[in-house]
């Protein structure tokens, strides 16, 4: 990706007053076989946000070094903006879409049978900051006069809304299709060896957890990796993940990164849909729909950020 960061770094010096910078497109999840709620899936979109503890925001890993026993070290460039504004739109933009889920399924449950057994909401904010992506926060004021009761969920989540618009804007005259791939098309596998694969269930929700709602996908803040010596294969991409706290994967858009600090722009934010299990260049199928879901969110902060003060 070095003539894309040399483009980059030409744009940045053409328009100097740009001062938030995104970065949209598809990427690679990266997958939890066994706890629904950390699970990415296909259509989802992750947001490049910092994990407790560090500041990163994106992670390319330069090299990989075996320590014996399954274990390797990485060596890494980790990079952050200095002005996390637009992540934290997207922190807001990742509670509204919670506590509007957290209302559909209340109202669900006034309609269960009597009989039926007690369904019960997790906390908003657990304890256990670990296992969530994004610091507990808050519920800002501007967002509870949104959620008013309403049919459908998405009528209160502006990129839902965006989406929608968007599928409708791109219709049957669009050279590609935009709509969300069949459910059953996306298909998860395991490594259980140095080539050989088989297809696993994904994850279902225990008792108490918040369920995906059909065809709603879900936002997802955490770091975002790059690096083909850890994007192609499965064990290392799972070690590496489990150490960095990223959820996606992308095709090395390192060299974009260094180009937009080089030239000195405190705020971006790195957006991928999830096109599939690797790095997002693998599944065409899954591509149109997860960067029209990216697109969508990018949207989204862009309408929650503040009007720039000379305009």
């Amino acid at each position: 990706m070095t003539a894309a960061g040399n483009t980059t770094t030409r744009l940045l010096g053409t328009f100097q007053k740009v001062d938030h910078v995104f970065l949209v497109g598809v990427g690679g999840g990266v997958p939890h076989f066994t706890d629904y709620n950390k699970h990415v899936r296909l259509g989802d979109v992750v947001v490049s946000h910092p994990i407790e503890g560090h500041k990163y925001v994106y992670v390319y890993c330069e090299n990989t070094k075996s320590t014996g026993a399954g274990t390797y070290e990485f060596e890494t460039k980790a990079y952050s903006p200095a002005n996390l504004g637009l992540q934290e739109i997207a922190v807001k933009l990742k509670l509204q879409h919670l506590i509007s889920l957290r209302q559909v399924l209340s109202v669900t449950e006034t309609t269960r049978s009597a009989n039926a057994a007690p369904f019960r909401l997790p906390p908003l904010a657990p304890a256990n900051t670990t296992n969530v992506s994004f610091p507990p926060l808050p519920i800002p004021n501007f967002i509870k006069p949104m959620l008013l009761p309403s049919e459908s969920e998405d009528c209160s989540i502006p990129w839902l809304k965006y989406l929608k618009e968007g599928l409708s804007s791109l219709g049957p005259e669009s050279e590609q299709d935009f709509n969300q791939p069949p459910p059953e098309s996306d298909k998860l596998y395991m490594s259980i060896g140095e080539r050989d694969l088989i297809e696993v269930a994904h994850p279902a929700p225990l008792e108490g957890a918040t369920k995906r709602q059909e065809g709603c996908p879900r936002l997802y803040l955490a770091p975002i990796a790059s690096g083909r010596a850890v994007a192609r294969e499965d064990q290392l991409r799972q070690q590496f993940s489990s150490q960095f706290g990223t959820l996606a994967f992308d095709s090395e858009f390192d060299a974009v990164v260094d180009s937009v600090i080089g030239n000195c722009r405190d705020s971006f934010v790195v957006l991928r849909g999830i096109a599939d299990y690797k790095d997002g260049t693998r599944r065409k199928e899954w591509q149109p729909y997860a960067s029209l879901v990216a697109a969508s969110v990018m949207k989204a902060i862009i309408c929650g950020m503040d009007a720039p003060a000379d305009a």
